[in-house]
C-alpha cells in the first residue's frame, strides 16, 4: 500500500458511508457496468465511465497500480442491436451483422472515453465471448445457468431458463424491494409459464432472424442480466470488492446479478461494496430523442451540440466531476463554460513545471476524495494551490501540475505556446454581444451579459482603444 489514507465509500447496499477493507490489498477487484454499444455513447454514459475512473485512479495511489484490477464490460448482445444490425446490414447473416455494428460502435466509444482522460480499465470483456464455455475454463452463462438448475434457483420452461426469485428468501435487498411488492406490481409481465411473476430470464429462445446460440435449450441468446455475472466472475472471482454502475441499474439489473451469483457460487455475497452515481438532466430536463436533447459524447467532443462548439474532453471530464458523484447533475452549457475556466486558471497556475513518474499528488486532495470521491472539496483545495503557484511559489505549481495529472487531466489542453492560453469561445461571444448592446445602449443586455461572466469568475474592463478611440474590453478570472 502506497498511501495511508483511509478510504470512506458510501455503499448502496448497507444505505450508509463506511471504511474501505479490500478482501485482498494485494489484489483490489473493481467491476462497473459498461456500455451496451449499439450506438455512440450519450453523455449519460460518460458519468459512470468518469466517476469510475477517477476511483480507480484513487484504489490505484492507495494499494499500488499493480495491486487493483478493473474490469467494465461491453454489452454486444442485445434486441436494439439486432434491429441495428439488421438495417445496417441486411445482406449479411445477422451475427455477423452484429459484429459489424458493435466492432465499430465500440471503438467509437473507446476512442470518446480516452478523450475524457480516463485510464483503459485492466479488461474489457465482450458479452459475447461469454456466452458458451471457453478453452481456458473461465465462466461462463451457460454453465452459471446449468449450475443454477441443478441448485434449484432455475427453471426451464417454454424454451426459456427463468431465475425463481422465491428461491432466494433474501432477493431485494439492494434495491429494497421485498419479494411481496416485486410479485404484486403491476409493472411486472405475467406470463403463464412463469411460476412467479417477477422471476427473470437467464436464457431466451432465438429465431431464425436473431443471434443465437446452441445451448442444452435449443437455440437462443442470453439475459441481459447473467452476462455480468458471468464477466465478473471469470476475471474477479465469485466474490469480489467493489461493483459500481448508474443508479437506474439498482433495479432489475444489479439486484438480479447479485442473486444469480450468490445462488450459483453458493456465497452470502456477489461484491463487498455497491456504489451507483446519480441521475443526469441535459439543460433542466430528460435527456430524450423525442425532446431533441440527446447528446453524445462525440457530438460534445466534435460537432459543437452544445455551445455552439467543440469542447475539450477535460472540460467534460470536469463538468462532470463538480457535481457529486451520487447527486443528480444537470448538463448545460452553463456548466462547461464553468468547468472550461476553471480548469484554464488550473492550468496556466501549473504552466512551466516539468513533472517526473514518481511525483505524487497533493495530500490533502487525496485525503478529500477518500471521503466517498468528494471532488468538490478537492476543487477547492486546488484553487487554493494554484493562487499559491500565481504568486510565483514553483512548488505550488509543480504540486498542482501533478495533482491535475493525477486526476486524469492533462496540462495544457487549453494553453496554447505563445502566451500560454486562449480565450474561451464563449466568453468571446459574450464579450462581442455586450459591446453590441452597449452600442445600442440597450444596457440592461450589457448588464446581464457583465453579471452573467462574474457569476462564472470572469471580470470585463472596458477600455479605449488608442489608436481608434473604439470601445474594447478585455477579461481576467477574479482571484
Amino acid at each position: 500500500m502506497t498511501s495511508g489514507t483511509p478510504l470512506n465509500l458510501y455503499n448502496t447496499l448497507t444505505r450508509t458511508k463506511e471504511p474501505f477493507v479490500p478482501l485482498d490489498a494485494e489484489n483490489v477487484r473493481m467491476y462497473v457496468c459498461g456500455p451496451t454499444v449499439y450506438d455512440f455513447a450519450h453523455i449519460g454514459n460518460a458519468r459512470p465511465v468518469i466517476v469510475f475512473d477517477l476511483l480507480f485512479r484513487l484504489l490505484r495511489h492507495t494499494y499500488g497500480a499493480n495491486h487493483v484490477t478493473y474490469v467494465r464490460n461491453i454489452t454486444d448482445v442485445d434486441d436494439k442491436i439486432n434491429a441495428r444490425a439488421a438495417r445496417d446490414f441486411p445482406a449479411l447473416p445477422l451475427n455477423e451483422a452484429i459484429r459489424r455494428v458493435t466492432e465499430k460502435t465500440g471503438q467509437q466509444y473507446a476512442a470518446d472515453v480516452k478523450a475524457l482522460g480516463t485510464l483503459e480499465p485492466t479488461y474489457q470483456p465482450r458479452a459475447t465471448d461469454f456466452v458458451l464455455p471457453r478453452p481456458d475454463g473461465k465462466p461462463d452463462m451457460v454453465s452459471l445457468i446449468e449450475r443454477l438448475i441443478a441448485n434449484g434457483h432455475a427453471y426451464a420452461a417454454n424454451g426459456e431458463v427463468l431465475f425463481d426469485v422465491k428461491s432466494m428468501p433474501d432477493y431485494g435487498q439492494l434495491s429494497g424491494r421485498n419479494l411481496e411488492d416485486n410479485l404484486a406490481g403491476a409493472r411486472i409481465a405475467v406470463d403463464a409459464h412463469k411460476k412467479n411473476p417477477a422471476d427473470f430470464v437467464l436464457w431466451k429462445q432465438s429465431s431464425a432472424e436473431e443471434p443465437g446460440w446452441e445451448s442444452p435449450w435449443g437455440r437462443g441468446r442470453p439475459g441481459w442480466h447473467i452476462e455480468c455475472s458471468a464477466m465478473s466472475a471469470a476475471y474477479l472471482g465469485e466474490v469480489f470488492d467493489i461493483h459500481g454502475g448508474g443508479l437506474d441499474l439498482i433495479f432489475p439489473h444489479h439486484e438480479n446479478e447479485i442473486a444469480q451469483s450468490r445462488c450459483a457460487h453458493g456465497t452470502h455475497e456477489m461484491a463487498r461494496v455497491w456504489m451507483h452515481n446519480g441521475f443526469l438532466q441535459v439543460e433542466g430536463q430528460k435527456m430524450s430523442k423525442s425532446l431533441g436533447n440527446f447528446v453524445t459524447i462525440n457530438d460534445l467532443l466534435e460537432t459543437g451540440t452544445m455551445g455552439g462548439h467543440a469542447w475539450h474532453g477535460d472540460v467534460l471530464r470536469l463538468a462532470m466531476l463538480m457535481t457529486h458523484y451520487r447527486e443528480p447533475i444537470d448538463f448545460s452549457v452553463k456548466r462547461l463554460e464553468e468547468a472550461e475556466t476553471k480548469l484554464r486558471d488550473w492550468q496556466r497556475a501549473a504552466r512551466g513545471a516539468e513533472l517526473a513518474n514518481d511525483d505524487a499528488p497533493d495530500a490533502s486532495v487525496i485525503a478529500e476524495l477518500a471521503d466517498d470521491l468528494n471532488f468538490h472539496r478537492a476543487s477547492v483545495v486546488l484553487d487554493a494551490i494554484a493562487k499559491k503557484a500565481n504568486r510565483d511559489d514553483a512548488r505550488a505549481s509543480h504540486c498542482l501540475a501533478a495533482t491535475l495529472s493525477f486526476l486524469g487531466f492533462s496540462l495544457d489542453s487549453l494553453l496554447t505556446s505563445d502566451d500560454g492560453w486562449e480565450e474561451p469561445p464563449h466568453i468571446a461571444t459574450a464579450i462581442e454581444n455586450r459591446l453590441a448592446a452597449l452600442n445600442a445602449r440597450d444596457f440592461a443586455k450589457a448588464d446581464t451579459i457583465r453579471n452573467e461572466l462574474s457569476e462564472q469568475g470572469i471580470s470585463l474592463m472596458d477600455y479605449k482603444d488608442p489608436e481608434t478611440g473604439e470601445r474594447k474590453t478585455k477579461w481576467e478570472s477574479k482571484r
